[in-house]
């Protein structure tokens, strides 16, 4: 995990992006940079992923705080106060800047958005959904078991199960996916996301179901 505190946020680079010329001063900068070393001018985003973005190695087990603190770090460095008296370019560049930032944070922040984006990132060309899991008789059998015992459910107490074991199921499948991921276990990790997506679904329709028995 990359150190925070050994790097000005404004300045910090990775080094995926290479080198390129800085539209300002044409000075040599870091493909990911926010900023010019030598002039201070905000670069424009680049083709960076959400990871090398925020300065994170590529891991689905994120430090929640570390992500934060990366975050609003350069949230603050990107802050329109900062570009008020800057050219139009400026200006524009900083709100691409933020504008990239902000789908990083929101990706990287949720587990299921982040094992969707990190099996992208292995070069999966569908996402989860597409993984051709639809016909994973287990899989199906099991969300189908939850959808009829709450489409039976008549009490708040009987929604109440449903969602705790929701709620359970969720924690242990995000758990899992951390070690697929550790393993590089792709289609494993694949499969889970899919089961995570449904079962996100469900809890969502509990919490519905819940909402109107009440």
């Amino acid at each position: 995990m990359q150190t925070l505190e050994k790097t000005r946020p404004e300045r910090a680079a990775t080094q995926t992006g290479g080198l390129v010329a800085c539209w300002s001063c044409h000075g040599p900068v870091g493909g990911d940079a926010l900023f010019c070393a030598t002039c201070d001018n905000v670069q424009p985003p680049g083709q960076a992923d959400h990871f090398a973005r925020l300065g994170l190695e590529v891991s689905y087990d994120l430090d929640a705080a570390v992500l934060d603190r990366r975050y609003f770090e350069l949230q603050r460095a990107l802050h329109p106060d900062r570009f008020a008296t800057r050219t139009a370019r400026e200006r524009a560049l900083s709100q691409q800047q933020a504008t990239s930032l902000n789908e990083a944070y929101q990706v990287l922040k949720d587990d299921l958005g982040r094992a969707d984006y990190m099996i992208h990132l292995a070069g999966t060309d569908v996402l989860p959904e597409g993984c051709n899991l639809v016909n994973d008789t287990e899989l199906l059998m099991e969300t189908l078991e939850l959808r009829e015992a709450l489409a039976e459910a008549e009490t708040v107490d009987d929604v109440t199960v449903l969602e705790r074991r929701a709620a359970d199921d969720i924690a242990a499948c995000v758990g899992e996916l951390s070690g697929r991921f550790a393993e590089d276990d792709l289609e494993g990790a694949c499969r889970l996301t899919t089961r995570l997506k449904y079962l996100r679904k469900l809890a969502e329709e509990t919490r519905l179901s819940r909402a109107r028995l009440a």
